[in-house]
């Protein structure tokens, strides 16, 4: 009975009376504080999560979840590896290859890089890079002809463009002669260009398998065995299943090795954002502090009839509790729906204010995607709308207190 009442007095004091406009305004500020507050929020965690998304499909699409190598010269029976692996539930597919460091020359400029020698139908099914071939495509890859396929940052780098030569040159194997030491070298004709605007597109190429056998002697081996899995964030588990279930001569890695710093980078980069951004809900809540100072001041004469008809101080309590906590109540309900709504539809609104005001807000030329991405958590909605919950509610327990400590005889003295 005491609960009800203390609700029902306090949505009371939330409606607006004729002498106290400017406590209502205030009211309506920390309200409104408080979702904008959350609408910011969440769109600033959506547009990360996109950023980590578009990263996680660029970078980790071209890069191995997972490779098993050999600790020798290479391997001959890929076939037989990949069968064992493939038995792992993760594993969705598997594709050997023969990689190197080479220096890459064309016309007096010289680039340093990564050379991969792939199979190119089976490349397709663990690689993205035939998604972004912006020049031929990797069927243009075949056996014996020596054609490469380039990323755009390395052929501009060097200036080159379809069907022109450039030289590869391998330190690793080079030829011992009277002379003295020489790189081991060979021409290739520039057959497709890929760009999927990562750090890759400066300094990747690849090249038949086959070929790349015959420039790295390998004869029929490979170096490694490149397996995709179905959770690439549980790719390190997997790995370690991989590693006990083959023989102790091949060694397994995976992709944290590689570029887990970046994504434990992004990681921490988005809980600094939403600590930094949750101090706007912060200083929002704050208001309802003054609010509720106000309103105390504005109802000693009420607390002190209520007092005196029996309320207890935890009743006087409750009643400004209620009535903070439902400015909070209301502010986050309109910043979660408010929040939502502009993830959801971020492009849509970005695309409408670049064509209001004739710029990019994301140059493609400049950046690694040309768009705002955007992907919406629930988990972060919740924590968001939690943490503004709480604080709404904690800003209200001083005001609150000094309200159930005010003294009736005090307060009625001059009424």
């Amino acid at each position: 009975m005491k609960k009800s009442v203390a609700l029902m007095i306090g949505l009371r004091y939330t409606r607006a009376k004729k002498d106290n406009h400017f406590i209502s305004f205030i009211s309506l500020v920390s309200m409104l504080g408080i979702a904008l507050g959350i609408i910011v929020l969440v769109t600033v965690m959506s547009v990360m999560n996109g950023f980590e998304s578009e990263l996680r499909e660029r970078i980790l699409g071209m890069v191995p979840h997972i490779v098993i190598g050999d600790r020798g010269d290479g391997f001959k029976d890929w076939q037989s590896l990949e069968a064992q692996v493939k038995k792992n539930p993760e594993v969705t597919a598997a594709a050997p290859f023969i990689d190197a460091q080479a220096m890459f020359r064309y016309r007096g400029r010289t680039k340093y890089g990564l050379i991969q020698g792939i199979l190119p139908v089976k490349e397709k099914e663990v690689s993205i890079v035939d998604d972004y071939m912006i020049a031929g495509s990797l069927g243009s890859l075949k056996a014996g002809e020596f054609g490469i396929i380039l990323g755009i940052g390395m052929a501009s780098s060097l200036g080159m463009s379809l069907d022109d030569k450039v030289t590869i040159l391998l330190a690793d194997g080079a030829t011992v002669s009277p002379a003295g030491i020489s790189p081991r070298y060979k021409r290739f004709r520039v057959v497709g260009l890929f760009e999927v605007k990562s750090e890759l597109d400066g300094m990747f190429a690849m090249i038949h398998i086959k070929d790349a056998a015959v420039l790295m002697r390998k004869g029929d081996k490979v170096t490694n065995l490149r397996v995709t899995t179905k959770n690439v964030l549980n790719a390190a588990f997997t790995a370690y299943e991989i590693r006990n279930e083959i023989s102790d001569e091949f060694y397994v890695s995976d992709w944290n090795y590689t570029h887990g710093t970046l994504f434990r980078a992004v990681k921490m980069e988005k809980k600094m954002m939403f600590i930094l951004l949750i101090f706007i809900i912060f200083v929002a809540a704050f208001n309802i502090v003054s609010t509720l100072v106000m309103v105390v001041t504005d109802k000693q004469s009420d607390i002190a009839i209520l007092r005196t008809l029996g309320a207890s101080p935890a009743t006087i309590m409750r009643i400004f509790i209620v009535q903070g906590s439902l400015n909070g109540i209301i502010g986050t309900i309109i910043g979660v729906i408010g929040g939502v709504a502009l993830a959801s539809n971020l492009q849509q609104v970005v695309a409408f204010i670049e064509n209001l005001l004739g710029v990019q807000v994301l140059p493609g030329d400049v950046y690694f995607i040309g768009f705002l991405p955007s992907v919406l958590e629930w988990s972060d909605v919740i924590y968001i709308s939690i943490a503004a919950l709480l604080m709404s509610t904690l800003a209200t327990l001083y005001p609150a207190w000094k309200a159930s400590k005010t003294n009736p005889a005090e307060a009625l003295r001059y009424e």
